[in-house]
């Protein structure tokens, strides 16, 4: 896998600051999608999202169905949650999670028919679907942000009073490392990464879109370019090869130059960036009929007798996942939802799939290793690669030192938690983690002072 392909004469675009780790997805890049078979049992959390949690709308002993409401909130910022297998509710209960807290969930029994409910089915047009009309669908379907952040859709495509979007950036740099499943989706199905960014066009009112890719994957660059043959509202744009390319601010700037201001969000700057897979879910929902039930999750690491990307059922336990590429070479060291640079190193496997999960990355320890810290040399390495012109050396000392004004003042808020700055560090200075306590403190003391 090259780093140029047939754009490597192109102007790249980019951003200041990051860095280039070893992408390491050679194991995956070509591996074409296959759907994995529905497990015995699915543990769905009734929080898998930015904002509030669901409350359950089910209960114990009730038969269900795929695509089947099962969860909701009133809250302003939440979002619903589906059914992914038929059968019945064997329990609702706290459970492992993610985030190493155990979470309240239903537990389903698969009955093994996949039987789907009545409401999924497509729509006969969508042509006379307005703005409210769309957003209103997105939210029943439960479409979050499926980069990462899982951020309801509906929300972040409803400016604030007095704000309005001119343009929708449609992420497919995917420069985490190990990670390839939105590379697939752009490869083997352009026509619904499109029909989805149209949708999501026509729900913020916006008459262009821009996808970023990064230039290490010229066959999604070719396949998405051939899907927009003939229409000037949506440009395709190579990106040079840089983590964290992906980045919101980021591409941003690399695309549009146009610069998100200290505590601002992209709307600030008239823009919303949706992940490529978000879009693909956009079209399955308003198209289709389908709530997010599914997604592309990278099963990948030296320990994995048979990397794969596969189409999980939501809910489905990391564990059945792994057994589903064939189990483990060798034990992992290091179990990791995510990529490496920002994922999340877990305890167990007994943990489920969720709408943010992107990739399972299983390590050995050769793969892990790392010298234990020493005194920082003052390189100011940590400083060039951060992609925020942040100093991420004196934020993270001063939380150190539980300075934590001073962190602020430093603009730690700003962080975006890339790892770049630990990623770098010839001291293996745990940077990051020093800033994430900053952040911690700093919003704890403000929420304290809210009352």
């Amino acid at each position: 896998m090259s780093e140029g392909g047939v754009f490597e004469n192109m102007t790249l675009r980019t951003f200041k600051g990051g860095v280039h780790p070893s992408y390491n997805k050679d194991a995956t890049y070509a591996k074409h999608i296959k759907s994995m078979p529905s497990p015995g049992k699915v543990v769905i959390p009734l929080h898998q999202h930015t904002g509030a949690p669901c409350e359950p709308i089910v209960k114990v002993g009730d038969e269900v169905k795929v695509g089947q409401k099962i969860g909701d909130s009133k809250a302003n910022l939440t979002s619903p949650i589906h059914a992914s297998v038929s059968g019945k509710v064997k329990a609702i209960a706290k459970h492992a999670q993610l985030s190493g807290v155990d979470g309240l969930s239903i537990v389903i029994e698969s009955d093994g028919l996949d039987t789907w409910d009545e409401s999924v089915k497509p729509r006969d047009s969508v042509d006379k679907l307005g703005p409210e009309e769309l957003i209103g669908i997105l939210r029943e379907a439960g479409i979050v942000g499926l980069g990462g952040a899982a951020f309801p859709t509906y929300f972040k495509l409803t400016p604030p009073q007095g704000k309005a979007f001119d343009t929708l950036l449609l992420n497919g740099a995917e420069c985490e490392p190990y990670l390839s499943a939105d590379h697939r989706l752009m490869v083997e199905r352009p026509a619904d990464v499109i029909a989805g960014a149209r949708l999501l066009m026509k729900a913020i009112g916006v008459e262009r879109a821009v996808i970023g890719i990064e230039n290490n994957k010229p066959d999604a660059i070719s396949a998405l370019m051939e899907a927009v043959e003939g229409d000037d509202s949506i440009k395709i744009v190579p990106l040079g090869v840089k983590y964290p390319q992906g980045a919101e601010k980021q591409l941003i700037w690399a695309i549009l130059g146009r610069e998100v201001p200290s505590g601002g969000l992209p709307v600030d700057v008239g823009v919303v960036v949706n992940n490529v897979g978000t879009a693909v879910a956009v079209k399955e929902a308003v198209i289709d009929g389908m709530p997010l039930v599914r997604r592309v999750v990278t099963v990948t690491g030296s320990c994995v007798r048979e990397p794969a990307n596969l189409m999980v059922p939501i809910g489905t336990l990391v564990s059945d996942v792994i057994e589903g590429c064939g189990g483990t070479r060798i034990p992992p060291k290091k179990v990791i939802i995510g990529g490496p640079m920002m994922g999340i190193a877990q305890y167990t496997t007994e943990i489920p799939v969720t709408k943010g999960t992107s990739g399972i990355l299983l390590l050995s320890e050769k793969d892990v290793a790392r010298d234990e810290p020493i005194p920082c040399i003052r390189c100011g390495k940590c400083v060039e690669a951060c992609p925020m012109n942040l100093m991420p050396l004196w934020i993270a000392g001063y939380a150190e030192a539980a300075r934590f004004d001073e962190s602020e003042r430093l603009g730690a808020l700003d962080c975006i938690e890339c790892g770049c700055c630990s990623f770098i560090c010839p001291s293996r200075r745990r940077l990051v983690q020093g800033i994430r306590l900053a952040k911690a403190e700093i919003r704890a003391r403000r929420n304290a002072k809210r009352g």
